[in-house]
Parts: structure tokens; C-alpha cells; sequence
């Protein structure tokens, strides 16, 4: 009991100073918006921060009292929670990239000749180099079509009775949309089940909710919050591994023998984590 006593507080000490940690972190972030404002009098767009620390100031009607809508602590919880969603999103939506791309490697390649082509063999991606990768973005609306993140997006209520298609929805009904069924519906898409960024080619389809063929951020004002930020993060360190990498897969095991068995929950992680060996490919 007592070495059990003293696991529990040893867990619970580095809980504090990393919580203590994160807590001067997100300070540093607050303090440098406040101290340095923009001129409202000029264009400019608010980052997310700024947006949350503006709600500070605002009162809370609702209750009709002195509070604020949202206080400091509140700034730090929401800020924290879009890092940590940003987290294990991203770096399993890269996983599936290289991993559709590994079992397809036409795709691989005209990809890497897209980014000798944009970026050159001399240097690395940079973020500004995105915009020009249109092929970059084909593979990355692919691999959302087909392993979203998140399968299910979070739940809607409805607020009124409604008839859709011909389906009465009663007033406070729960609804789930299923986003990885969506992505791969086949009266919607060709080959469905197949890896195919040249789908995307020469058309417009958006990944963002204004296009409810593939939603993988939902759609609305209670859409993803982080869009930006992940299609950009994923964006990038694809670009990064693929212009700076060669993969080879160990152990001579062939692009169709690799598993892309999927764990379904919350997330859609793959089952096995991917192994694969990097080879240097950029000059120098």
C-alpha cells in the first residue's frame, strides 16, 4: 500500500510541473497578443487568439450579471485543447498518406517530380511552397476522403421537427454523421474503396464543408476550428518526407502485402503503426 502511495504521488508531482510548464507556455502566447495589438483602423484578421482574448472583455448577457464570457483560465483550456486535437489528428492522417502512397507508388512518384519540378532537389519545403503543389493537395483530399480522422463527426441536436428526403427528424433527436461512409459511397464515387488523387483533377471539390460529398472537418459554424492549421501541418510534413525521402518498405516486403488494417473508435488510427526505412534523396 505505501509504495502504491508513493507511485500516486510521484504521477501526481509530474502532473503539476507539467501542467506548470503548459501554464507559462500559454501565458507567454496571451502576454505577447496583449502586448503587442494591431491597429483595428487597418485591415487585418484576427488570429484565434486574438478572437478569444477579445471575448474576455464582453459581458455575459446571458446571465445578465458582471462575468465575462470567458475569463484567462478559459483562453489557456480552449487554446490547449486545439494543440492536443491538433496532435494525434495530423500525425495519423500523415500515416495514412505515406502509407496509401507506399501501396501505390505511380502516385508516389508523380508526386516527388512535382516537388522537383515546384521546389527544386537544393532546399527544403517551405509553407509558401504549398499553393503551388496541386498535386500535393489531390493526395491530401484523397487521404481524407478515405481515412478521415474522425468517422463520426460530434453529435448534433435538432432543434425543430424537420423532414429531409422524405425522413421526418423529431425535434431533440441526436444525429451522427457518418463522414468515412460518406467519403466512400459509391453511388457518389468511382471506385470507391481505390486510392485515386487524379479524382480531385480539374475540379473544384471542397474538403472545408461547402461540399457535403467529403466533410472531413464537418461542415457549418460548428465545423472543425483547426482547418487551417491541419490541413497545413499535414500539407507540409507530407511534402517534407516525400521531397526528402525515399521509402522502402522492410524486409522486401512488396507495396500489396503492406496491412492497412484500421482501428475504429473515436479516431481511425491504422491497427500497426507503419515501418519504413527512409533513404536521403536531396542533393548534398
Amino acid at each position: 500500500m505505501f509504495i502504491h502511495i508513493m507511485i500516486v504521488q510521484g504521477i501526481t508531482r509530474r502532473l503539476k510541473k507539467v501542467s506548470k510548464s503548459f501554464d507559462a507556455g500559454l501565458e507567454l502566447i496571451i502576454q505577447d497578443h496583449e502586448s503587442n495589438p494591431h491597429d483595428r483602423d487597418k485591415k487585418h484578421n484576427m488570429d484565434f487568439v486574438e478572437i478569444l482574448l477579445s471575448l474576455m472583455h464582453q459581458p455575459n448577457d446571458v446571465h445578465h450579471n458582471d462575468q465575462n464570457v470567458i475569463d484567462r483560465t478559459n483562453v489557456k483550456s480552449i487554446i490547449l485543447d486545439i494543440i492536443n486535437a491538433a496532435f494525434d489528428t495530423s500525425s495519423t492522417t500523415v500515416e495514412w498518406a505515406m502509407s496509401e502512397l507506399l501501396r501505390h507508388p505511380s502516385d508516389m512518384k508523380r508526386l516527388q517530380h512535382e516537388l522537383e519540378h515546384v521546389v527544386g532537389m537544393n532546399r527544403h519545403v517551405e509553407e509558401n511552397d504549398l499553393e503551388k503543389l496541386s498535386y500535393l493537395n489531390m493526395v491530401v483530399k484523397e487521404t481524407l476522403r478515405l481515412h478521415p480522422v474522425a468517422p463520426l463527426l460530434l453529435p448534433r441536436e435538432c432543434r425543430e421537427d424537420i423532414t429531409i428526403d422524405g425522413y421526418f427528424i423529431k425535434k431533440k433527436t441526436r444525429v451522427i454523421v457518418n463522414a468515412w461512409a460518406i467519403g466512400r459511397d459509391p453511388k457518389v464515387w468511382d471506385n470507391a474503396d481505390i486510392f485515386d488523387p487524379k479524382r480531385f483533377e480539374n475540379n473544384n471539390v471542397d474538403i472545408r464543408g461547402k461540399d457535403f460529398r467529403i466533410i472531413p472537418f464537418g461542415s457549418g459554424r460548428r465545423g472543425c476550428p483547426g482547418i487551417h492549421m491541419g490541413l497545413t501541418t499535414v500539407s507540409l510534413v507530407l511534402a517534407q518526407l516525400v521531397h526528402c525521402f525515399d521509402w522502402v518498405l522492410p524486409l522486401g516486403m512488396a507495396c500489396d502485402e503492406l496491412d492497412m488494417e484500421e482501428t475504429f473508435g473515436i479516431s481511425t488510427p491504422r491497427k500497426k503503426h507503419l515501418l519504413t526505412r527512409p533513404v536521403y534523396r536531396l542533393a548534398g
